[in-house]
C-alpha cells in the first residue's frame, strides 16, 4: 500500500528528530532557536518529514523555526503520554508509580492531548499527522497506558483535528492486542529494531520486512507506516552485542532500508537524526545515546559523509 498517497503527501525521506545537546534534556534546558535552526539546515537537504515526540518547548521551537525560516519540512507531531498504570514487567524497574502519581500522569496526559489538538490546528500548514503516544502498550514499557485509554485519546484528537491520527508502537502489540485500536486509527505506526532483537546486519532487512508485512497483513485496509527503524553505532553490551553495532553497519542498514521503502512507497522514519547524550544510563557507551546519523557535535557519521539521494535539494 502506498502510504504517501494514503496520507495525502508526496514521496520523500523521513527522520526522527530530537535536538537535545550536552546539558539539555526534556524538562530541563531545551535547544535554542538558533540551535534548532542549525539542525534543520543540516537535515533539510536530505529529509522532508520530521517526527517529534511531544508537545513541549522543543517542538514549539521547531514549528516556529520552520514557519519563520520558510523551511521545506512537514512534521509528525506527537503527545508523549505518561504511565497511567503500573507495569511490574518493565525489565529495568521503571513503570511503578504511586496512586497519586498515576492520577497526576492521567491529568498531564489530557493536557498534552489538548495541546496536541491546539498545535495541530495552529500549525496545520506544517503538521501533517498526529500521534497520541509512543510505546505505551508494549509489555516492557515504563509508561504503560491501557489500550482502551489510548483509544479514547485517538477518538478525541480525531474529533477536533483534521490531520490523520495514529499511535506509535513496537510492531508486536499490533499483532495480538491492539486490534480495536488498529481499526480506529487512521494509519498504523510500527517500530522495528532488528539489532535490539539480536539480529546480525546480514539478516536485519529481512527481519524488518517480516515485522512490517506481518502487521500489514493483520490490517489489510489500513496504511502502515514505519515510525522508527534504526541501527546504533555503540553499545556497552546492555541489550546489544557491541560487535554488532558500528557506523559501517548503520550505513548498510540505512541504505538497504531506504531502498526497500522507496521501492514499496512506505513512509519510513529513520531513528534518528542526532545522538542524544541525555538518554539511558550515565555510561558513555550506553546504546540509547548512539542512534544518530550525526554525532552530538553535529558531525556526520559514515552514512552521511557526502551522502545524497534522489530527494536531496542540493
Amino acid at each position: 500500500m502506498n502510504t504517501f498517497s494514503s496520507l495525502g503527501v508526496e514521496p520523500a525521506r523521513a527522520i526522527c528528530y530530537s535536538g537535545f545537546r550536552h546539558r539539555q534534556h526534556p524538562g530541563g534546558a531545551y535547544p535554542t532557536y538558533e540551535q534548532v535552526k542549525e539542525d534543520l539546515l543540516i537535515l533539510q537537504p536530505h529529509w522532508k518529514y520530521l517526527r517529534m515526540y511531544d508537545c513541549d518547548p522543543h517542538a514549539k521551537t521547531v514549528l516556529e523555526v520552520i514557519r519563520r525560516e520558510n523551511l521545506d519540512f512537514k512534521l509528525m507531531l506527537g503527545a508523549y503520554i505518561e504511565g497511567e498504570m503500573n507495569n511490574f514487567n518493565c525489565p529495568w524497574g521503571g513503570g511503578v508509580f504511586t496512586e497519586e502519581q498515576l492520577g497526576q500522569n492521567a491529568a498531564l496526559n489530557q493536557s498534552k492531548i489538548t495541546k496536541l489538538i491546539e498545535w495541530a490546528n495552529e500549525y496545520s500548514d506544517i503538521v501533517f499527522c498526529l500521534s497520541v503516544g509512543n510505546e505505551a502498550c508494549v509489555e516492557w514499557t515504563d509508561h504503560y497506558v491501557h489500550e482502551h485509554k489510548v483509544l479514547e485519546y485517538v477518538k478525541q484528537v480525531q474529533s477536533k483535528a483534521k490531520q490523520p491520527v495514529t499511535f506509535c508502537e513496537n510492531y508486536v502489540p499490533w499483532l495480538f492486542k491492539l486490534e480495536q485500536l488498529g481499526n480506529q486509527v487512521d494509519f498504523i505506526s510500527i517500530h522495528t529494531y532488528p539489532v535490539w532483537e539480536y539480529k546480525h546486519i546480514e539478516e536485519a532487512l529481512d527481519y524488518t520486512k517480516d515485522n512490517y508485512y506481518s502487521v500489514a497483513k493483520k490490517f489489510p485496509h489500513k496504511p502502515v507506516v514505519i515510525t522508527e527503524a534504526g541501527w546504533a553505532t555503540n553499545s556497552n553490551g546492555r541489550g546489544i552485542d557491541p560487535e554488532n553495532v558500528n557506523e559501517k553497519y548503520q550505513k548498510i542498514y540505512y541504505e538497504k532500508l531506504m531502498a526497500w521503502a522507496d521501492k514499496e512507497n512506505i513512509l519510513t522514519f529513520f531513528f534518528e537524526a542526532f545522538d542524544e547524550p541525555w538518554k539511558g544510563s550515565p555510561e558513555p557507551l550506553e546504546p540509547e545515546k548512539h542512534w544518530g546519523l550525526y554525532k552530538i557535535d553535529r558531525s556526520p557519521k559514515l552514512v552521511m559523509r557526502g551522502y545524497k539521494d534522489q530527494y536531496s535539494k542540493v
